[in-house]
């Protein structure tokens, strides 16, 4: 895939998001033309436009409707034909049984700001319910991460985000019948232009193998129902 398909998908630390979404993207190839998909805290329609390059069938949603933005990008890419959009409280969905995948990026951190945890268990378990039976979440998500992280995003990041720690996942994701799941960066987060955080996430790619998965910022995980 080009740099700039990328960069409409990722929109922010692209290195290291990119390589979160290429772990989904090995182990569960979204392609399936009849497959229908929703998107949660869409913002840009990043992943929207991910499943739609694929030939699937999207509901790009987020709090207010994302057409005015996401729509502009999809129509660049001559595939929105293939995405509606809608506003969605993804702690309040209204379908149950209906979608084969559903994805987000970076949603529960927001969700759940100033500490709100339950806001976290809810909005999974409104996803598990709008899931068919087999199908899966998709998903990348902060990580809390280390000491050095949480310092650092306390001082210079959104007042009040929630970041998820890697000790919540197994209980968060109970409900669903398997999760599986990587972790990824480490340096890219801390970099305050684009170009920094391009940079930092090369030296994480190279750097990966030494550092521990526990202490990476970025989970990328697949649950099924």
């Amino acid at each position: 895939m080009d740099k700039e398909t990328i960069r409409d998908i990722i929109d922010w630390d692209i290195t290291n998001w990119w390589r979160a979404i290429d772990y989904l993207d090995k182990n569960v190839p979204a392609n399936e033309k009849s497959t229908q998909c929703l998107e949660l805290g869409a913002a840009r329609g990043g992943l929207s436009l991910w499943l739609a390059l694929r030939g699937n069938s999207v509901l790009c949603t987020d709090l207010k409707n994302p057409e005015p933005i996401a729509g502009e990008i999809h129509c660049k890419y001559e595939c929105g034909i293939n995405i509606r959009y809608a506003a969605l409280d993804a702690t309040d969905i209204p379908f149950k049984n209906q979608f084969d995948i559903i994805v987000f990026k970076s949603i529960l951190g927001g969700i759940s700001q100033n500490n709100r945890n339950e806001y976290k268990a809810k909005t999974l378990n409104e996803i598990y319910g709008a899931l068919k039976p087999g199908g899966m979440l998709l998903f990348t998500e902060n990580l809390a991460a280390t000491n050095l992280h949480r310092f650092l995003r306390r001082k210079y990041g959104t007042p009040g985000w929630n970041y998820l720690d890697i000790n919540e996942v197994e209980e968060l994701f109970s409900a669903f019948k398997t999760i599986k799941y990587t972790t990824t960066g480490f340096f890219g987060c801390f970099g305050r232009t684009e170009k920094q955080r391009i940079l930092l996430g090369h030296l994480d790619g190279l750097l990966e193998f030494i550092i521990p998965k526990r202490k990476r910022y970025i989970l990328s995980g697949i649950a099924t129902k």
